[in-house]
């Protein structure tokens, strides 16, 4: 389901990979001399050069400061961030799927979309020595960064993880062998959502679940935010009607357990001061807020099972 239908896939998926590489490598868009939010043809780009979902990659200890407290606003404890490779957390959560998981010792847990690895470590840590922990993602600056960052979670924690260079869509994991699949403002970037849907349930353990906090619709976006790059950057234009995401998870074979609707990350965006979050405000009507049509979906299903 690709709910910018006047984008293409392709398109769609360049502009997250080039988004995401300048993440992993600490690039800020501002700092280009030409507008990064240009996408004319008077500039010679027909795709924008931003940040993604929520931040800006943390490049300091002021900024990790910073990305720590935002993290804490959507549902992570100290606990949980202490003594994280600097630079795992970079401000792109939308809620901590980790927190809904209730992971087990000696469970295998799959994170799609890792980015530098952020939940991959959170997770690593419930499940222990005895568990595995594996991050995908489609970028390779993202996936050297978590790398880099794993060398370092290992020498502090004795804890190790994997990571896997891949699509969501088409996940490199053999059939049956996840315990927990979560992931953390993604699957709503896909263009193939039905297809992530099925990948997870395919991937899944007979009994397995998925942990997820992705952005949802409340109700259609305005015409002008949903053909919006900014908006699709910003993981609001390529999200769908929650009704159509528990829609995809049955069909794919999921029985949904439970599901949240939470607003803290939209009112975090809302407020804040980040020129791609501002760019998107730009296109939400006079009248209305962003909450009004976008939550943050906590939502945890199983494999039964009969599925598959």
């Amino acid at each position: 389901m690709n709910p910018t239908n006047n984008i293409s896939n392709e398109l769609i998926r360049q502009t997250i990979i080039e988004n995401y590489e300048q993440i992993a490598r600490g690039h800020n868009p501002k700092d280009d001399n030409e507008d990064p939010h240009d996408v004319s043809p008077a500039a010679g780009n027909d795709k924008p050069r931003k940040t993604c979902c929520c931040k800006q990659a943390a490049k300091s200890y002021s900024d990790e400061r910073k990305e720590s407290s935002f993290a804490q606003k959507i549902g992570y404890t100290q606990e949980e961030l202490t003594d994280l490779p600097l630079g795992a957390n970079l401000g792109l959560s939308c809620g901590n799927p980790t927190a809904i998981a209730s992971l087990q010792e000696g469970e295998t847990v799959l994170d799609l979309g890792c980015g530098g690895g952020f939940d991959v470590f959170v997770a690593a840590r419930k499940v222990g020595p005895g568990g595995k922990c594996i991050g995908i993602d489609m970028t390779t600056a993202m996936l050297h960064k978590a790398r880099e960052n794993a060398h370092r979670f290992e020498e502090r924690t004795g804890l190790k993880t994997e990571f896997r260079l891949g699509e969501i869509e088409h996940l490199p994991v053999a059939d049956g062998s996840i315990d927990v699949v979560i992931s953390n403002c993604v699957i709503n970037l896909s263009p193939e959502k039905e297809q992530v849907w099925k990948e997870v349930a395919r991937v899944l353990k007979p009994g397995g679940r998925v942990c997820v906090s992705d952005i949802a619709l409340l109700q259609p976006l305005p015409e002008n935010l949903r053909q919006s790059m900014s908006a699709l950057v910003g993981c609001v234009a390529g999200a769908v009607l929650v009704e159509d995401t528990l829609h995809m998870v049955e069909m794919a074979g999921l029985k949904v357990i439970s599901t949240e609707k939470e607003s803290a990350f939209i009112r975090e965006m809302e407020a804040s001061e980040d020129p791609l979050s501002k760019d998107i405000m730009k296109d939400v009507p006079d009248s209305s807020n962003p909450h009004d049509y976008v939550t943050s979906l906590r939502l945890v299903a199983q494999k039964t099972a009969l599925s598959g």
